[in-house]
């Protein structure tokens, strides 16, 4: 299911976008990768999921979405689960987790929530938590619009983050998801 709508979400979005992929090597083929990004859109789920392909990107989801009758179970399908906000999710935590430890991509907006400026928003604690508590590779992304008809849309993937130096000093949740934040805002000011 997840081949056959990543194809039609691409065929969807290619005629309006022109997208170009700067860095797709930097994303592991194989092992945990935490995919930390910037959020604009409501497209950036699917954008990143059509531009990290072949590997399938698993998303993270406000659980109100899976209570809509079709799309609830569409976005299941997708291989994203919820997570309800603005409280700690213990399952949401534990499925996130199982996904890196698994060997398999996570896909995660650190900002929470969309910009409404167009602006990176400064990180919650949770891609620091997800990055200290697996062996995933930690690869930024930064998707530089505008979401306009028929305009050119950059993502950018980064080198992995080198998370080593950040486990053996014990960093806290927050210390590293501020590191992984400015790793976005240099792609972002790189490639603007």
């Amino acid at each position: 299911m997840y081949k056959l709508g990543r194809g039609a979400v691409k065929t969807l979005l290619t005629p309006f976008y022109r997208f170009e992929v700067i860095g797709h090597e930097n994303i592991p083929k194989e092992g945990g990768v935490l995919i930390c990004s910037n959020h604009i859109s409501n497209f950036d789920p699917p954008v990143v999921g059509i531009t990290a392909a072949p590997r399938q990107v698993h998303f993270m989801a406000k659980a109100e979405l899976f209570k809509v009758p079709v799309l609830g179970p569409l976005v299941r399908s997708f291989g994203t689960f919820p997570v309800k906000r603005g409280m700690s999710d213990r399952e949401a935590l534990r499925v996130a987790l199982k996904i890196l430890k698994d060997g398999k991509i996570l896909g995660l907006f650190p900002e929470g929530t969309r910009s409404v400026n167009g602006e990176l928003g400064k990180g919650l604690s949770g891609a620091g938590f997800f990055a200290l508590r697996s062996n995933a590779a930690v690869v930024p992304c930064a998707i530089i619009g505008p979401y306009k008809a028929f305009s050119r849309l950059k993502v950018v993937y980064g080198k992995p983050i080198n998370m080593e130096e950040l486990r053996e000093q014990k960093a806290s949740a927050d210390v590293v998801t501020e590191v992984i934040m400015m790793e976005i805002k240099n792609l972002i000011e790189k490639n603007k």
